[in-house]
């Protein structure tokens, strides 16, 4: 898939890669206990969309997302822009979720906007 799409990625321990477009400003990264905003699409790796943002960036606590966001956001700083290809079982594993089909590695485009402690 990364060949295909000419990503050069970083490989984490964890099977999840990351695809830096923008590394961020400075050297700060959001942690676990932390609330992020970002902008994000995801998609199974044929190319349908099954969610993202629009006009508004979604804020979320991290700890509540699924493992391959909890590892892969905090490797941007603030303004980050990159790709997470996650497998499935730091995703939903294999039960479908939605439009997910249980199984599905996928890919998220990410911008991290900003984090702040979560409340």
């Amino acid at each position: 898939y990364l060949t295909e799409k000419g990503w050069e990625a970083e490989r984490h321990e964890s099977g999840l890669y990351v695809v830096t477009d923008e590394a961020g400003e400075g050297d700060e990264h959001p942690t676990l206990t932390d609330e992020v905003t970002i902008f994000y699409q995801g998609y199974l790796l044929d190319g349908t969309q099954f969610d993202g943002t629009a006009d508004a960036p979604a804020t979320f606590p991290l700890s509540n997302l699924i493992s391959g966001w909890q590892i892969g956001i905090p490797m941007f700083s603030k303004g980050g822009k990159g790709k997470l290809i996650i497998p499935s079982d730091l995703a939903y594993g294999d039960r479908d979720n939605g439009d997910i089909p249980g199984g599905s590695t996928l890919m998220f485009e990410i911008e991290l906007v900003d984090w702040s402690p979560a409340m």
